[in-house]
């Protein structure tokens, strides 16, 4: 009986020792990664997707001159002003009418039908964002959006109002003459109702955006398709040659090869501006078709398209504009990528007007 309890004496050591053994093989790869063995695999980078990345910047807090603070109260008066038709010469037009929160702050048609009836031959430009620019309109005839607002509604093709006529019918509506009197302690005046407009137009941002999220370190914030269109963007395709800044403008003026309208020349009477329209910025852009000065063009597709060919034969054309030889899967990546810059655009809706 001791001689077989000595057996399995044995008989488990010897076991527990081939388990030792076993353990510490199973162990011994990861003691070999930790002194010089094979090392782990690591997370490939996308340099070139990096140095895409690298050329973009956030875009900041909206510029507000010094003469004209934004205050809530100032805001909302000039709401009012935004959405009153009284604002025009029929009293059936209103900001509103060609710069609709619905339509992406511009009115979804290729050019703008004004007063009654007009047939424009621009485009109503949106105004997301645009109190950023540098120069306002088509052709920068305005410079802030304090100049930019009095235009509209004293074109003839546009709103056809009088100032005079209008500070006059505004004076005989009590609620307007309180109003002004809280917001700026002053009488209504023409300059009153820029600051007005332009402080509620300066609220109209977008920059919360899929790509600004990418921008502040989300890599799932967008797809690889915008991803690779960001690449193109940046190198093949040479967006960023004009795109550029945090406002994705370079806030100057090019031919694009479009024929039918002088643009810039119209305001400086140089010849080397004709045909030349300002650099749209690219936040919100795929809410605020049509697209081009004309609105000719339909959809993202249709404009890198009319890129991707090199333009049109206007003898003043951009030496930019040269055909870039995408197909059309590169095509469809620059597009995710200018969709990939939306976001959720103020909606805002036509407040009670003082009566």
């Amino acid at each position: 009986m001791k001689r077989m309890k000595l057996l399995l004496t044995l008989l488990l050591a010897l076991l527990l020792l081939a388990a030792c053994n076993s353990s510490n093989e199973a162990d011994g790869p990861a003691d070999n990664d930790a002194t010089g063995g094979e090392e782990p695999a690591t997370t490939e980078v996308d340099e070139e997707l990096e140095a895409a990345k690298a050329k973009f910047e956030p875009l900041g807090e909206i510029p507000v001159p010094e003469d004209n603070e934004m205050t809530e109260e100032k805001i909302a008066l000039g709401q009012m002003l935004y959405f009153d038709e009284r604002l025009s010469g029929n009293n059936k037009l209103s900001c509103a009418s060609c710069h609709a929160p619905g339509a992406g702050y511009g009115d979804g048609l290729a050019t703008f039908i004004g007063f009654e009836g007009f047939e424009g031959h621009r485009n109503s430009p949106t105004i997301i964002n645009s109190g950023y620019y540098k120069e306002n309109f088509w052709d920068g005839r305005a410079g802030g959006l304090e100049e930019q607002a009095l235009g509209p509604i004293q074109a003839e093709g546009e709103m056809n109002q009088n100032l005079d006529e209008l500070i006059e019918e505004l004076n005989a509506v009590p609620g307007y003459v309180d109003e002004f009197n809280k917001v700026f302690n002053d009488k209504i005046t023409a300059d009153n109702i820029a600051k007005a407009i332009a402080t509620f137009e300066r609220t109209i941002v977008v920059k919360d955006t899929a790509f600004d999220k990418y921008l502040a370190g989300d890599d799932d914030a967008i797809s690889d398709e915008a991803k690779e269109g960001m690449k193109l963007f940046v190198g093949k395709a040479s967006c960023i040659s004009c795109h550029a800044g945090p406002l994705l403008s370079d806030h100057n003026y090019h031919n694009l090869g479009m024929e039918g309208d002088d643009g810039r020349f119209a305001v400086t009477g140089n010849e080397t501006d004709k045909g030349k329209f300002r650099t749209s910025g690219l936040r919100g852009i795929a809410d605020t078709a049509p697209y081009m000065h004309d609105g000719s063009l339909a959809t993202l597709e249709d404009v890198v398209n009319y890129y991707n060919t090199g333009g049109g034969a206007h003898p003043n054309k951009s030496e930019l504009m040269k055909p870039l030889n995408l197909t059309q899967e590169e095509v469809s990546y620059l597009v995710a990528f200018l969709e990939s810059m939306s976001g959720d655009i103020p909606m805002v809706e036509k407040p009670e007007l003082p009566q």
